[in-house]
């Protein structure tokens, strides 16, 4: 019990007059001495693991919170739950190295704690001469404010909490501390809102087929989907011949990305209830997205919320089923979907990189294809394939090498020791990790033609811009590359030099825009309000669609994250639904225009939106 009682000490006697700072302008920061917050804290923070604050911010916008020494500044992100006190024990470990758990850009980039997630991204350095403790924000919306009234290190973790009254989360899965116009006090009020919604659907005027191609235009038909360069335009082409341009929006399920419950349960004035029968991305205890829906359609009733999820698409102008979707939605057989494929090994490997050298992988390979993709061969309705999601490899090559040559004996740490015998410099770490990646490529892609000969390959969905050169070539092994792109706009450069290297069509697997509010932080491009969000959705989507190469998009996600955060902290107001299954108007609204509108502007008719999303 001794070091429990000393790190009790430790946070009783190294409190911090309190500190208020306001967010204001593009780029606000403050700095604060050591002595000015706590003359008690030490320079070298060397023995000690956690950075114990105590801290309120009034929004849930993403701040950083900076260590400054000898003339450096290391900072991480964090994200913390808004308008209550909470006690925040930041890992120290993110700011002296990097991260090496995860299997893809989200893991890997971020970790969550009890009340707040921190990036492990940046610069990393000794923690052994510390001067200041600051925090910045990027285009702060509305002034938010933090204030900060302890400060303390810890060689033990203390725990994250909220140290305000509980619960902060109602029986709807609403954030209680919050209030807002149209928040749901009563089931009443949500039961009208669902009724006027359901008898407000009507087919949208999109000139669409059945599979959701447009209706007068021809190309060849095989029955299946396909992509086609035609008059200098890539296409999907779908399989009654028709030109089709994809819409979509992922995660529409009953989940919504099911809050962390446990260990946290006196967050919650009620808790959801067990799923009696958990399906594909509805896994034992339900969410509160989930818990709303069964309130809607019925306990039981999955028909109910596949009929308005598929009204839903079919009025706003969404002809594709996005990944991670259930996959009850697939085989209602009135959308084109795509399909997430799992299972090569990744979540055990190296940073998301599998054993590929050793002999049992290629089975497993086949044995998950086989799989996932046999059933699906003769399926007209299946578009295509992503094989993976936002590898993290990039500019992590050598930590991946490193993170192969640490671990237990493998075929592939074989392979790296018997490379690098010949010279260990970080040129030969890259070439040594690409060519594991060509053969990733290769006994994956061979795997699922070899059990689906019919679909489309849609490739990795690579995350931010170019990828190196060695994995943009290996993509011309791909039918449609794939990138996720979370900015105001798809670079029309990257597009170009995508194209230029591999000759193959592009989609944007993920993007999205948010605004801070309801409890929940903004995501990963921030606006200014909920009819910026419809701005943005259609300078986005249209500028990319007026590139020969672009032919479909697909929002993230389809309803907002839990409010004290999915598996890895993220808590984002990105959904084009709420937790209550509520749309967001004004988005909905613009999304529809765009959607009548992308024909004309991808084939050069019509000029795209030009209008550029507010962020302030």
């Amino acid at each position: 019990m001794r070091p429990l009682i000393l790190i009790a000490l430790l946070l009783s006697t190294l409190h911090a007059a309190p500190q208020s700072v306001t967010f204001d302008g593009p780029q606000a920061s403050f700095r604060w001495t050591l002595p000015q917050l706590n003359p008690d804290l030490p320079k070298d923070w060397t023995p000690y693991n956690f950075l114990v604050l105590e801290l309120r911010a009034s929004s849930p916008q993403r701040f950083f919170l900076e260590f400054h020494t000898a003339g450096k500044n290391i900072r991480r992100r964090l994200q913390p739950l808004p308008n209550v006190w909470i006690r925040a024990a930041v890992p120290l470990q993110y700011y002296r190295s990097p991260n090496r758990a995860g299997f893809d850009l989200a893991s890997v980039g971020k970790v969550p704690r009890a009340t707040f997630w921190i990036g492990t991204g940046g610069e990393y350095n000794p923690l052994n001469a510390i001067d200041a403790i600051g925090v910045a924000m990027t285009t702060p919306l509305n002034k938010p404010t933090l204030e900060i009234r302890s400060v303390a290190l810890a060689k033990d973790d203390p725990g994250s909490d909220i140290l305000d009254k509980k619960p902060v989360v109602d029986q709807f899965g609403q954030w209680i501390p919050a209030a807002w116009p149209g928040k749901i006090e009563s089931l009443d009020q949500l039961k009208k809102a669902w009724a006027a919604e359901s008898g407000s659907f009507r087919p949208g005027d999109y000139n669409w087929c059945p599979y959701g191609g447009i209706k007068d235009t021809n190309a060849r038909a095989t029955g299946f989907f396909r992509v086609e360069q035609i008059d200098g335009r890539w296409w999907f082409v779908d399989p009654d011949g028709h030109l089709f341009f994809s819409t979509a929006s992922t995660g529409i399920g009953g989940g919504g990305g099911d809050a962390r419950l446990q260990g946290r349960e006196s967050f919650y004035q009620a808790m959801p209830p067990t799923d009696p029968n958990p399906q594909p991305n509805r896994r034992g205890r339900g969410g509160f997205y989930s818990w709303n829906l069964a309130r809607r359609h019925g306990d039981s009733n999955d028909s109910g919320w596949i009929a308005t999820a598929l009204s839903r698409l079919e009025a706003w102008g969404l002809n594709t089923i996005g990944n991670w979707s259930d996959s009850r939605l697939w085989d209602a057989h009135k959308k084109a979907y795509v399909i997430q494929l799992r299972g090569w090994g990744m979540e055990t490997g190296f940073l998301g990189l599998p054993d590929v050298y050793s002999e049992e992988w290629p089975k497993l390979v086949d044995k998950s294809a086989a799989e996932q993709c046999a059933p699906r061969k003769n399926d007209p309705w299946l578009l295509g394939y992503f094989i993976a999601n936002e590898p993290p490899w990039p500019d992590r090559e050598s930590l991946v090498v490193d993170i192969i040559l640490e671990r237990p004996d493998s075929a592939t740490k074989r392979e790296a020791k018997a490379f690098l015998a010949q010279g260990d410099t970080p040129e030969r770490r890259k070439q040594f990790l690409y060519q594991a990646f060509d053969r990733y490529l290769q006994v994956i892609n061979a795997a699922i033609r070899r059990h689906d000969p019919n679909h489309l390959n849609l490739g990795l969905r690579f995350g931010g811009g170019l990828p190196p050169a060695e994995m943009l070539k290996a993509s011309k092994s791909f039918d449609v590359y794939s990138m996720n792109v979370y900015a105001t706009q798809v670079n029309t450069k990257v597009m170009d030099d995508v194209h230029k290297a591999i000759a193959r069509p592009i989609i944007v697997g993920e993007f999205h825009f948010g605004v801070p509010g309801r409890g929940l932080a903004p995501g990963l491009v921030q606006v200014k309000d909920q009819a910026e969000r419809g701005v943005a959705y259609r300078y986005y989507v249209e500028q990319a669609a007026a590139h020969p190469a672009f032919i479909g998009s697909s929002w993230f996600q389809w309803v907002d994250q839990p409010v004290t955060g999915r598996m890895d902290g993220e808590n984002y107001h990105i959904g084009l639904v709420d937790v209550t299954d509520r749309p967001y108007a004004e988005l909905i609204e613009a999304m529809k225009t765009t959607h009548r509108r992308l024909y004309g502007v991808h084939s050069g008719k019509t000029a795209p939106f030009a209008t550029r999303p507010r962020a302030q």
